[in-house]
């Protein structure tokens, strides 16, 4: 049996940690039947182990029971096992990708934290390996020039790599006509044209000479001028003399090693298989072209990520983690309509939505997407976030609340997670805005502002969810306490969700969820579908508070993460409580077995969730915090009489009180001997 063709080896491989430690068989063996959908029997395990270790690329533990590790192996092992088209067994996370090599080429997956889990559920291989060898080619540049540098190269390698095999299948079929150098063959399956100057392997070609930075300028330059749609998207300052030449040319080196896109001609980077002639024509349709989609949006999500996190507090703005992204999209659930992000930073709302409707089955042209965003380089962040996975996307620049760029749109679903607090926003020229229905705004704070342009966009059926900072659930200043007051009278507010803290890079303060309904009767309802969505539990007059503070798990220090089950549990609550018929959680969104199980029916559970009325919320004076209805979670009786515990926990308290006054007589006869007694 040979590991490249072998799904189940593959599998294995990717189930690995790649920070070198190591798992027992018998739990890699429940975790492949997870992740294949079926039993995995011992001897079949057994094969698959025994076909990595004789690659090389695991290695086998001595403990009782066994284990299995990753262990150093060579770019070809790990590209062999990696490439196989046959592993990808259902779960889009753990989409199989080429290995990628690092200024220590031939080493396995780095160890340590770089090589940890994402947080987006994928296992990090050589997403982590690639990012260890860009920042180690930082040098003394500032992560937030440098993110444009690397993000903008790995865009540039994306399309020239759709381009090239379309280019080769073109060549292929000139007797039947085609002519490979007709860039409407190319637009025709929205593909990107990319002139000869801008073609990767001329890059990679001239990557040793001085005049690379001129180069690259120069392709992006092409690829604009060529292709509308990315006009004064892609950066064009390569040429500075502040960027090191040698430097980036090292990195278009190792961006080269990643292959999105097979190669026809059985070189060039990948050992896939060429497509069979007639399939996979065009950008968006075959299998390994989901898989470079998949490989390229793994990279530049991963990448996104770091940077944000290397930035700190000035860049997290524009990254929104994927697992507090996830929690939104999950509980709004927006399989067809229009989707709206006014603040929309690198586009991640859409992504994750995209993520959505693929795993349920549906077709991303089901949605409409329209944004805005008021930093020009995270627009272009966002545009080409949004380009290389090719969603389209009406995404405009400019401040959201002085130069709306959809002023007549009303959205099926508004995703956001706009600036937190934000006293710069120049409230004092809006003050008597339309959108102002439930109160003016304070000049001061954006917070209400926001919400009111969230609910002024929102279709008759529309829903909206969104993140802010905790203050906005009580805050009585500058007149913030009666427009919230005014909205939950209005039978605005479908759900509050109280997140733990520490999940943002760019704040460490807990935040909450905001979800607004205009029809508590019904789902939102697209153009052309009639006057009314899919009925569900009537909830009007009511409003479902969550608390997750105690949810989630720190990966370091200073960040912590929701997990599979945290979000599940969270967006399933939700879906009950709206009476909507749920399918089965499996065994991997429940967490392996590790989060709670959610009841068929809804209920209110102390400590966790609550259905208030109206009524409940006007005696807590309209503060919405969740804490002030789940009340506490129940303490489960451990049937231990009251009347023998009181005496058990009075003895407890003499004995230690005994043992308090001998160390205070010590101390005290220690200070004596110091001559600092009394």
């Amino acid at each position: 049996m040979a590991a490249a063709t072998d799904p189940l080896a593959t599998s294995l491989l990717r189930s690995l940690p790649a920070d070198g430690g190591s798992l027992g068989n018998e739990a890699l063996r429940r975790l492949l039947s997870e992740h294949l959908g079926r039993v995995v029997d011992a001897a079949e395990y057994e094969r698959a182990r025994d076909a990595l270790a004789a690659a090389g690329v695991v290695e086998k533990g001595r403990g009782r029971g066994g284990s299995l590790r990753l262990v150093a192996a060579t770019l070809a092992d790990l590209q062999r096992v990696a490439d196989s088209p046959a592993a990808y067994c259902g779960d889009a996370s753990r989409t199989p990708a080429a290995a990628v090599a690092a200024p220590d080429a031939g080493a396995a997956p780095r160890r340590g934290r770089a090589a940890r889990d994402t947080g987006n559920g994928a296992s990090v291989g050589f997403e982590a390996q690639l990012w260890a060898a860009a920042d180690a080619l930082r040098n003394n540049m500032d992560a937030a020039e440098y993110k444009h540098v690397v993000l903008g190269l790995i865009f540039l390698k994306y399309i020239s790599d759709a381009f090239e095999a379309k280019h080769a299948e073109l060549e292929a079929d000139r007797k039947s006509g085609a002519d490979p150098e007709d860039p409407d063959e190319y637009r025709a399956v929205s593909i990107f044209w990319v002139p000869k100057e801008a073609r990767w392997s001329h890059l990679k070609a001239n990557a040793p000479q001085p005049t690379i930075g001129t180069l690259v300028d120069d392709a992006m330059t092409a690829i604009e001028r060529d292709n509308t749609s990315l006009k004064g998207v892609l950066p064009k300052d390569y040429a500075r003399p502040g960027l090191d030449k040698q430097r980036l040319g090292q990195i278009i080196n190792l961006v080269s090693d990643i292959s999105f896109h097979p190669s026809p001609s059985g070189r060039g980077g990948s050992s896939s298989p060429p497509l069979p002639p007639g399939e996979g024509r065009g950008e968006g349709s075959g299998a390994d072209t989901q898989r470079s989609k998949d490989t390229l949006g793994r990279v530049y999500e991963y990448f996104l990520s770091r940077f944000a996190s290397a930035e700190g507090k000035s860049g997290g703005q524009f990254y929104t983690p994927s697992r507090v992204v996830r929690v939104l999209v999950e509980m709004l659930a927006p399989y067809r309509g229009r989707v709206y992000d006014p603040c929309c930073g690198s586009g991640g709302m859409f992504v994750q939505s995209e993520k959505f409707i693929e795993a349920h089955a549906g077709k991303i042209g089901d949605i409409s997407v329209y944004g805005q965003e008021s930093n020009y380089t995270t627009w272009r962040l966002a545009k080409m976030n949004l380009a290389i996975r090719g969603i389209d996307a009406q995404i405009g620049h400019g401040d959201t609340f002085h130069n709306d760029r959809h002023p007549d749109l009303k959205a099926d679903y508004v995703l956001a997670n706009p600036p937190f607090n934000d006293s710069d926003w120049r409230g004092e020229l809006l003050k008597d805005d339309p959108r102002w229905v439930y109160g003016t705004p304070p000049a001061g704070n954006a917070n209400y502002a926001w919400v009111q342009h969230f609910i002024h966009h929102l279709a008759p059926t529309g829903m909206a969810g969104f993140v802010l900072a905790n203050g906005s659930m009580s805050s009585n200043q500058s007149g913030e306490g009666e427009i919230r007051k005014t909205i939950i009278e209005a039978d605005l507010v479908d759900c509050m969700v109280a997140l733990p803290g520490q999940l943002f890079y760019s704040t460490q303060i807990p935040v909450c969820l905001w979800f607004l309904r205009r029809d508590k009767r019904r789902l939102p309802s697209p153009p052309g579908r009639g006057a009314g969505g899919e009925s569900v539990r009537d909830r009007r007059g009511e409003t479902l508070f969550i608390d997750a503070r105690k949810l989630g798990s720190l990966v370091d220090r200073t960040h912590r993460e929701l997990t599979d089950a945290d979000i599940a549990k969270i967006a399933g609550t939700y879906h009950l409580w709206r009476g909507e018929a749920l399918e089965p959680l499996s065994p991997r969104e429940r967490g392996r077995g590790e989060g709670p199980v959610l009841p068929g029916h809804y209920e209110d559970i102390p400590g966790f969730c609550k259905s208030a009325t109206l009524d409940d919320i006007r005696k807590h004076g309209h503060v919405l915090t969740p804490g002030r209805y789940v009340g506490a979670a129940a303490v489960e009786d451990d049937g231990e009489p009251f009347e023998d515990k009181m005496q058990r926990l009075t003895e407890t308290l003499r004995e230690q009180q005994k043992e308090a006054a001998k160390l205070d007589a010590a101390i005290a006869a220690n200070l004596q001997h110091l001559g600092f007694g009394a």
